[in-house]
């Protein structure tokens, strides 16, 4: 098996990219990025420089991953969401000077494994984004969210949590703190506002 990448899109070759994933056009992978396997990078996609990407990740068209990003396996993130990458955005030094690469410090944003960030959102870094846990689209973050959780708004806040497919669970009437996924009927438990799964 090997990686599938379309010609307008640009790969530096000091990348690596897994094999079975795809690169559709005019997507951008800058330098030193590693992608995992199975992975789909879309139309207009940028993937900055060093940023770490596991297996089965979904970059949906036009989402913008700036460096030092790191995204866990079976992460999706949706159409034009972008990952910021400088607590203190500024162009020009106190002086005027134009800033360069070493002018500022990148901070990261993290997503752990399965979860997902909704189309338009954005994550303001340094920030992490917990396991299987759903950003809303529009959304933006400014604050760690954590896993399992289901956040919206502006600033995102939590409304509710959501099990690993997805769907927002629904808390037992028989047993307050269990959290159930109608779909799959996997069992969560809620302690010091944090969700763990049963084993």
């Amino acid at each position: 098996m090997s990686s599938r990448i379309q010609p307008t899109a640009q790969v530096d070759e000091t990348a690596t990219i897994g094999d079975g994933t795809t690169v559709w056009d005019l997507a951008q992978i800058r330098e030193d990025a590693r992608l995992g396997s199975g992975c789909i990078v879309g139309r207009g996609a940028y993937v900055g420089p060093g940023v770490r990407i596991g297996d089965n990740v979904k970059l949906q068209n036009y989402a913008l991953v700036y460096e030092p990003a790191v995204l866990g396996d079976g992460v999706f993130v949706g159409p034009a969401a972008v990952f910021t990458n400088d607590h203190f955005p500024r162009s020009v030094d106190p002086e005027g000077r134009l800033k360069r690469g070493g002018d500022w410090e990148a901070v990261a944003v993290v997503v752990d494994e399965g979860a997902s960030v909704g189309a338009r959102s954005v994550c303001v870094a340094p920030v992490r984004i917990g396991r299987w846990a759903l950003v809303a689209a529009g959304a933006v973050v400014t604050r760690d969210v954590p896993d399992f959780a289901l956040v919206v708004g502006v600033p995102a806040r939590r409304i509710g949590w959501v099990g690993r497919a997805g769907v927002r669970l629904t808390e037992r009437e028989d047993a307050p703190g269990v959290w159930e996924c109608p779909e799959t009927g996997a069992l969560y438990e809620e302690k010091d506002n944090e969700l763990v799964e049963r084993a």
